[in-house]
């Protein structure tokens, strides 16, 4: 099972990567949140994850899940939440600016001759 998950978080990091590598400002805003979900599984991973054990340690209880990723990963997803706001503004406000949605502001026609929008 570990590694399905090892799989799983080289895949979403891999398309993450590739995509905020792309010329367009969308790929770039999807790759950031592929990106962003990787960390959370991996962060998921990392915590050992028990399953049937209470996270509030009482008196009773004879073991107990670690709090700490699941905090982590919350905070991560609010952040990532907010990441990713910020950036559909950018990328639509950048597109009325320019016209265009081409992450240096160049249609691919005329980077080849040199010119500007």
């Amino acid at each position: 099972m570990e590694w399905l998950i090892a799989l799983a978080i080289g895949v979403m990091t891999a398309c993450g990567v590739f995509l905020t590598l792309r010329p367009h400002t969308f790929s770039v805003v999807l790759g950031l949140t592929l990106l962003a979900y990787a960390v959370n599984v991996f962060l998921f991973a990392m915590g050992r994850l028990t399953i049937g054990q209470p996270v509030v340690i009482d008196a009773t209880a004879t073991g107990y899940a670690d709090p700490l990723p699941q905090a982590l990963v919350l905070t991560a997803i609010v952040i990532a939440f907010g990441m990713t706001a910020f950036l559909i503004v950018l990328a639509l406000k950048a597109r009325s600016e320019l016209g265009n949605d081409h992450v240096d502001g160049l249609h691919i026609s005329n980077k080849k001759n040199g010119a500007r929008r």
